[in-house]
């Protein structure tokens, strides 16, 4: 059955006009979830990050895996862009469970990175917690809602969505969908989530500084490893975080 997972909620998306809703919303090409599940997130018209979720076919609905945490306001969003579309959104009593080795029968692999296992929706809420999600985000670098991703300020290439496959460049119009193809055409980025090494102490919200000038923002730590909000070209080399020496890294090192 795997470990729950109750900071997630899931709502249930239906209507004869659920797959067109979403395809003029989302960062993703809806068209693709008959294939398996996507990985997806709401944008503001100026591009920058809403609420991030993880989207299953299952039959006559869409299930939307979100934190729970923006569950109502992504709600309250969708309802409000709903219009005279033959759509139906609810809040679904099934509950998440996830897992690493073998899935059992009905789980979904996690379309972000196969080191985050599989997910399971079902009435039954899962076991304990026993696996170090926190360390499995930092070694890949998957940022997570309310952590790294912050409404209305995070752009999500800067947050590794195309590496994380939670954006389609092909799939034509939706909301944001022209800052972030600008961003992805026409400008190196300058700025994003990286790997750390730490050494010394340091919590999550310390300002990364090199040469005294702020480099950065530590976030989820798990061990001597950490996510960082880097400005790549001030993080060379090392750098501080409070009493912490701090030094970008390669995820595969």
């Amino acid at each position: 059955m795997g470990e729950a997972d109750p900071g997630r909620v899931v709502l249930e998306i239906a209507g004869a006009d659920r797959e067109s809703f979403l395809q003029g919303l989302i960062t993703q090409d809806i068209r693709r979830l008959s294939a398996g599940p996507l990985y997806a997130a709401l944008l503001t018209p100026q591009g920058k990050y809403l609420a991030d979720f993880l989207l299953v076919a299952a039959g006559e609905v869409i299930l939307l895996d979100v934190s729970a945490a923006q569950a109502g306001d992504l709600l309250r969003r969708l309802t409000m862009y709903r219009l005279r579309a033959d759509v139906q959104i609810t809040q679904s009593a099934l509950k998440v469970s996830r897992g690493l080795g073998e899935a059992p029968e009905g789980a979904v692999s996690d379309p972000r990175h196969p080191a985050l296992g599989w997910r399971l929706y079902a009435p039954l809420e899962g076991g304990a917690p026993s696996v170090d999600w926190d360390a499995i985000r930092v070694a890949h670098v998957i940022p997570e809602a309310g952590i790294e991703l912050i409404p209305n300020e995070t752009y999500i290439l800067e947050a590794g969505f195309e590496r994380l496959s939670g954006v389609d460049f092909r799939k034509g119009c939706y909301v944001g969908q022209e800052v972030t193809a600008r961003m992805k055409h026409k400008t190196e980025l300058r700025k994003g989530f990286a790997q750390v090494s730490v050494e010394g102490e340091a919590v999550p919200g310390t300002p990364i500084l090199q040469g005294g000038k702020e480099a950065g923002m530590l976030f989820t730590r798990a061990g001597g490893r950490a996510i960082a909000w880097l400005r790549f070209d001030r993080a060379e080399g090392e750098m501080q975080a409070g009493e912490a020496r701090v030094r970008r890294v390669d995820p595969a090192a």
